[in-house]
């Protein structure tokens, strides 16, 4: 007998999760520095179990719906989309979760608009309350985000006059803006692409890590990604200057974004145009754009040589693990090179990456939104740093793109780990915050049993 599925179960599931994230960040989220318990308070401890007994129950929600969304009748996109709604409900009126970059987000943008050099200094300059809130690790880096998220920041800091419980909704608000431009691009660049559209949005906009990091932590991979799906829907149709404006503005929030500018030059080059009459247009607009949004927002040209931002010493970026390792057996021989160690396998890193986009459109050059999709994936895993929600730049494209059902059941699999891989708070865990964790996902697993049992137990007088 199979386990009963429909899309209403799913709703249901899925909203009981981020329900549980919500409540539960109340105490273990990344609160303001005011509202912080300890972490071996016995409310942080229960908010810390009933977050991660929330992101099981989404997982598994997301998990049931991808059942659905395999069948020969799919349901439609715009079911989809209000599961969507219903499941992120929740986490617009929740606290901050998982990461504490929104606070960052907010003090950069006050500081543009107390006209501080915000790529020279760190919010340290801003002092005040709202500095406070930043993570030690970035209170003394300049900001690495591009003059059009700062001009955002700014203008909402404007707006909301640095009451933080206003900023921090506005954030989200462009963030989920952000998201629903996603959910927007999605099924057009599927369609495009030979893709099933609701598939696409199954994966690419319903993924827990939209609702975990874009929705829930506010990060602003979410207005990058939106202005970049809906650039490349715009240069699929008759406005490829258009597209290539979208995509240079999506490059300007942050800048891994700028590998679309390639994407739209080949999807004008199959539409029948040559590779000069692509080119030229789409370099003009990307120009001419970058220079009015950066006078625009009045934060100079700084944010260039903020590309080179420092990583997080603690992030666990492949090059960065290596190079720690290499450090270490360095240190151990004696040898003077080891302080070299980390940065030479950053750089081993960057060239690995450039490489590895090349080889991908030389060869699916005819395939221009996945192989976007896999150079984004290939930054993200081979950068300097990296955070689960980096996985969702690859991973939106290869969501409208995947040529197989193998490759979406891959990049799930992969979504499912990453899911699980962040404190609420967004710091280090200790071990009693790992086994607190464990056992709220376990509980989750428990309970999801249960329901299961209970389903497919026969009625009282009947046999199975």
């Amino acid at each position: 007998m199979a386990f009963p599925v429909d899309l209403r179960r799913c709703q249901i599931l899925g909203l009981a999760g981020t329900a549980c994230l919500a409540l539960g960040g109340e105490t273990a989220g990344a609160l303001p520095v005011g509202d912080l318990l300890h972490p071996a308070s016995a409310r942080a401890a229960l908010g810390l179990v009933g977050v991660y007994f929330g992101v099981v129950l989404l997982i598994a929600a997301w998990a049931l719906l991808g059942r659905l969304v395999r069948r020969p009748r799919p349901p439609a996109p715009r079911d989809l989309l209000l599961v969507l709604a219903v499941w992120a409900a929740p986490l617009l009126i929740a606290p901050p979760l998982f990461s504490r970059d929104v606070y960052s987000y907010l003090a950069q943008g006050a500081m543009v608009e107390a006209h501080m050099d915000v790529y020279a200094h760190g919010p340290s300059r801003l002092g005040g309350p709202l500095a406070d809130e930043v993570a030690p690790l970035w209170r003394h880096t300049g900001a690495p985000y591009g003059p059009v998220f700062l001009a955002v920041a700014a203008a909402l800091s404007g707006l909301t006059r640095g009451e933080l419980p206003a900023g921090l909704f506005g954030m989200r608000l462009v963030a989920l803006a952000g998201v629903a431009l996603m959910a927007a691009a999605l099924p057009r660049l599927a369609r495009h692409s030979g893709a099933d559209p609701s598939a696409a949005l199954w994966l690419g906009a319903l993924n827990p890590l939209v609702l975990l990091h874009l929705v829930a932590g506010a990060h602003n991979d979410a207005v990058m990604l939106g202005l970049l799906g809906i650039g490349l829907v715009a240069a699929l149709g008759r406005w490829p200057v258009l597209g290539a404006v979208l995509v240079t503005l999506a490059a300007l929030v942050k800048a891994p974004a700028v590998l679309g500018l390639a994407a739209v030059v080949v999807l004008q080059v199959r539409a029948g145009r040559s590779p000069v009459k692509a080119l030229v247009p789409t370099a003009v607009a990307a120009a001419g754009t970058t220079v009015a949004a950066t006078a625009v927002a009045g934060t100079g040209y700084g944010w260039i040589g903020a590309l080179n931002t420092p990583a997080s010493p603690q992030n666990w970026a492949l090059t960065t693990l290596l190079g720690r390792a290499t450090r270490a057996l360095l240190e151990h021989l004696g040898s003077s090179l080891a302080p070299l160690a980390v940065p030479a396998w950053h750089a081993l890193g960057i060239l690995a990456a450039g490489t590895a986009i090349v080889l991908i459109w030389l060869r699916l050059r005819p395939r221009p939104v996945y192989a976007l999709g896999l150079s984004l994936a290939a930054v993200a895993a081979l950068g300097p740093a990296i955070r689960p929600w980096y996985a969702l730049w690859g991973l939106f494209l290869i969501a409208a793109a995947a040529p197989s059902t193998s490759v979406r059941h891959r990049t799930a699999a992969v979504t499912g780990v990453l899911a699980l891989c962040v404190l609420p708070s967004g710091g280090p865990a200790d071990t009693g915050q790992l086994v607190l964790a464990v056992s709220g996902g376990a509980l989750a697993v428990v309970v999801l049993w249960q329901a299961r049992q209970a389903e497919l137990a026969p009625a009282p007088g009947r046999t199975a």
